[in-house]
C-alpha cells in the first residue's frame, strides 16, 4: 500500500507515492527525487548536513518523516540559484572561503538562510556561531562561514535602511 503526498519542492508541485510511511524527507529528496545536494551525514540530526527549509523554517531532513509533510513547501540547495545567478549566501560562502571539502556546505547555507529569515543572525559573530551551532564542519571553515553570514546580513540591513 502506498501513501500519496503532495509537496512543493523548489517551487515545483509534486505528488509522491510513499511505499513506506517511515521514509524520511532526506531519503525522499535524495533517492526519490534525485536532489542529492542535501547530504546524509550522521542520519541522527546531530550534524546539520541535511538542513533544508520546510515552510520557511530550517529543519534536519533526516529527522522528518516525509508522510508528515503533506502540503509543505520545501526548499533545498538546488532551489536557491536562479539560472546562473547564485543566491547571495552561496556567493558569500565562495567570497569568504566558507567551505573546504564542501560536504557540509549545502546544510550550512540552508541553515544560514533560515537563521537570517528568523531574524536571529544579528550583527554579532558570536550570535551567528550560536545560531549555526547545529551545523558541523569537519574541515573547520567556521570563520569563513560566519563571515559569509554576517556579510549577507549586513547587506540586507543596509538595503532595508536605504528603503
Amino acid at each position: 500500500m502506498s501513501l500519496p503526498i503532495s509537496l512543493t519542492v523548489n517551487g515545483v508541485a509534486r505528488t509522491v507515492a510513499l511505499d513506506d510511511p517511515r521514509v524520511t524527507l532526506l531519503d525522499l529528496l535524495r533517492e526519490g527525487l534525485a536532489l542529492t545536494g542535501t547530504k546524509k551525514g550522521c542520519d541522527r540530526g546531530q550534524c546539520g548536513a541535511c538542513t533544508v527549509l520546510v515552510d520557511g523554517r530550517r529543519i534536519n531532513a533526516c529527522l522528518m518523516l516525509a508522510a508528515s509533510l503533506d502540503g509543505a513547501d520545501i526548499v533545498t540547495i538546488e532551489g536557491l540559484a536562479v539560472g546562473d545567478a547564485l543566491h547571495p549566501l552561496q556567493a558569500a560562502f565562495i567570497a569568504h572561503d566558507g567551505l573546504q571539502c564542501g560536504f557540509c556546505t549545502p546544510g550550512q547555507i540552508m541553515s544560514a538562510i533560515g537563521l537570517i529569515r528568523e531574524g536571529q543572525a544579528g550583527e554579532d559573530a558570536e550570535r551567528v556561531r550560536e545560531g549555526m551551532s547545529g551545523n558541523l564542519c569537519r574541515c573547520g571553515a567556521y570563520a569563513g562561514i560566519t563571515a559569509a553570514v554576517l556579510d549577507v546580513q549586513r547587506t540586507l540591513v543596509q538595503r532595508r535602511d536605504a528603503a
